[in-house]
């Protein structure tokens, strides 16, 4: 199986994600108040206030994308770029108000947020890739 070089590079991006969650999971439910739930902020969009079971929740999604990127299935690749894009667009508020109240800092954080979602759906859907989990 050739499974393209940006495939691998999504595909560990999306385990190193669910395994943060994870990791941040643990620690909440081991030692309450330890570690914020803003922590999962950036990756769950206001389901963190859900507690530490949504943040399991959403490690798993995240290693099965994962698994699925990793083994060529087409169902992976698609449910990738749903994630990427839902992912910009719920990161439009953010922009605007960084725009609004000229914080750079959150500006620039959230810009290359939507760059990295864009460049994974960009990448997925290319004519070689979409080619390769036809392929397997």
């Amino acid at each position: 199986m050739n499974r393209p070089t940006g495939v691998r590079a999504i595909a560990a991006l999306f385990a190193v994600i669910g395994a943060y969650l994870l990791i941040c999971a643990f620690i909440m439910l081991a030692t309450p108040g330890a570690v914020s739930m803003s922590v999962g902020a950036p990756l769950l969009f206001g389901l963190e206030l859900a507690g530490p079971y949504m943040f399991m929740l959403t490690a798993a999604v995240a290693a099965l994308i994962a698994w699925g990127l990793w083994s060529l299935n087409n169902w992976a690749r698609r449910a990738a770029v749903i994630i990427a894009m839902v992912g910009v667009v719920l990161l439009v508020p953010k922009i605007s108000g960084a725009v609004i109240t000229t914080q750079y800092s959150n500006l620039a954080i959230g810009g290359l947020q939507i760059v990295a979602r864009v460049l994974v759906a960009w990448y997925l859907y290319q004519a070689r890739v979409v080619a390769a989990f036809e392929r397997s």
